[in-house]
This record gives structure tokens, C-alpha cells and sequence, in this order.
């Protein structure tokens, strides 16, 4: 990882941090029990930690789900201060590495339609449009939007 960051594991103890990402970043956040459950079912919950002035602060993160030879990328955010520099495609790259190294020889994740630059990235990377997951997400005023699913052979 460049940036100066180190990935390592995700602890309870990351989960502030990690909230306070989660809820600048997105307009329906997943909620702290949600990481909680991720991580107490073994799920490879992964935390960007960079040294700024003496603190380490977590940066981005990324939640990813293995099963068989398929690997489904359920969360991979970075902090809304700090996107725009390279390190979601630098993130990425690491979860398709993780998912290599345990076997997977395909990658899975949704996304919105609304998150442009999410889009972008993924396709930038080789992913593909493979289907459409209808009122997927919570969106404002009770309203729901759709999932694009993307793929990539790993």
C-alpha cells in the first residue's frame, strides 16, 4: 500500500474510526453493529492506517467476504478528506491480492448508480456490468435505489 499507510486487520477497537468514515462518506451508513457482526463471523475486515503527526488514523477500510473460489467486496471506503488521490484504486488492488492469495478467481460488489466516481474506479479496474440488484439500497425519504452488480475475473 502506498500512501504512507499500512493495511492491517480491523479491531473492535478501529470502530469510531471507522464510523466516523462510514457516516461522511455515505448517505445510508452501515451502522457499528453491522461491522460488529462482520467481524465476529470471521469476515476479512481490513483497516488503512496512516501516522499523521504522531497519531495513527485509519483512512479507509474495506469489508470482504470469501466463499469457494468467490469473493464479494461488501464495504471498501476511504475517508471523504482523502479520496481523490489514488488510494480507493490502491485499496482495491489489495482486496483483489487478498482474494487471489485465498483462492477466489472471481471478485463481486454492488454499487450505486448515483456514486459516479465508485463506478469509474470499478470499471477503470476491469470490473463489469453483470446485472442489476432492484431497490438494493436504502435511499432518502423511504425511497430505495438500485445496485449495479459488477464482476472480475481475479
Amino acid at each position: 500500500m502506498s500512501h504512507g499507510a499500512i493495511l492491517r486487520r480491523m479491531l473492535n477497537e478501529d470502530l469510531e474510526q471507522v464510523m466516523d468514515i462510514e457516516q461522511r462518506a455515505y448517505p445510508q451508513p452501515w451502522t457499528q453493529g453491522i461491522f460488529e457482526d462482520c467481524l465476529r463471523v470471521g469476515y476479512a475486515c481490513w483497516v488503512l492506517e496512516q501516522e499523521q503527526q504522531n497519531e495513527k488514523t485509519i483512512i479507509g477500510y474495506m469489508v470482504l467476504s470469501i466463499a469457494v473460489d468467490e469473493m464479494h467486496i461488501l464495504n471498501l471506503c476511504i475517508d471523504p478528506n482523502r479520496q481523490r488521490q489514488g488510494i480507493g484504486r490502491a485499496l482495491l488492488k489489495d482486496a483483489e491480492n487478498y482474494g487471489r492469495k485465498n483462492n477466489a478467481t472471481m471478485c463481486f460488489l454492488e454499487v450505486r448508480p448515483s456514486n459516479k466516481a465508485a463506478v469509474n474506479l470499478y470499471l477503470s479496474e476491469g470490473f463489469n456490468e453483470v446485472g442489476f440488484r432492484k431497490n438494493y439500497y436504502r435511499a432518502d425519504n423511504g425511497k430505495r435505489e438500485d445496485a449495479i452488480v459488477m464482476a472480475k475475473n481475479l
